[in-house]
């Protein structure tokens, strides 16, 4: 007799957009790692972001935190869009999200111009 619900084996229905800057970063890892610290209101669907800043140990956080019309354009996103990481590389920096399924998937223009703006941030560190 099969199943009638089987368990998942094999790739999972999950996307992640990364966009990738190009940036040799040499032994200051630390100076690009960064994530959103989000404020919010509210409880489960009805969540709202209200206030968004950076953690992190190196001057890129700093420089996100200072950078007040990106933090506004963050917290009018979706918490799960809010949450944002800088994750680096030996030759590149990754900015991404969280994952999403087939039917989720996809970036905003509000999203993308959020990204874009990180990344010149990352350019200018």
């Amino acid at each position: 007799m099969q199943d009638p619900n089987p368990l998942p084996w094999g790739a999972l229905d999950r996307f992640q957009a990364q966009f990738i800057v190009r940036k040799t970063t040499g032994n200051s890892f630390n100076n690009y790692v960064a994530k959103t610290k989000l404020t919010t209101k509210g409880h489960f669907g009805s969540k709202t972001v209200t206030k968004v800043g950076w953690i992190g140990s190196g001057s890129l956080a700093s420089k996100l935190n200072a950078d007040t019309e990106l933090n506004e354009m963050i917290a009018k996103q979706s918490v799960k869009d809010a949450t944002i990481y800088v994750e680096p590389t030996n030759v590149a920096v990754r900015i991404r999200g969280k994952w999403d399924n087939h039917i989720d998937f996809g970036i905003t223009k509000e999203l993308f111009e959020i990204y874009d703006r990180i990344a010149g941030h990352i350019k200018s560190v």
